[in-house]
């Protein structure tokens, strides 16, 4: 598995992401926000993103209009959940990066959270 950046078990890949760039952090946070959309739904990618960020709606509306984000476009579902376009998702990373100083821990935790989807995508 060494040669696709996939590992075993969830702590030999929170390891290996730890080695990598920033930039490549941001790229796969943002590849997973898409092909979990298109899988599951946008409203799991912001459940998990929640999750794993410790942000409330409120921080990720913040982030997501720090990340460039049009924040005219983020809105609630029927239900009152947050909603924003999956299009739209990686507004987020950029948002975080922007917003957080410790926006490498949480996206690499959003990338370990969710290590069993990669493995299934």
């Amino acid at each position: 598995m060494s040669a696709t950046g996939l590992s075993a078990d969830v702590d030999e890949y929170r390891r290996r992401l730890s080695e990598q760039s920033d930039d490549q952090i941001d790229r796969w946070a943002a590849e997973l926000m898409r092909d979990m959309s298109i899988r599951m739904g946008v409203l799991s990618v912001l459940g998990e993103f929640r999750h794993a960020s410790g942000l409330s709606d409120q921080g990720i509306e913040r982030v997501f209009a720090a990340g460039g984000g049009p924040p005219a476009v983020v809105g609630k579902t029927a239900t009152g959940q947050l909603m924003v376009p999956a299009i739209a998702l990686h507004y987020l990373v950029t948002g975080t990066r922007r917003e957080l100083k410790d926006a490498r821990d949480r996206l690499i935790e959003y990338l370990a959270l969710n290590f069993d989807e990669l493995v299934y995508i």
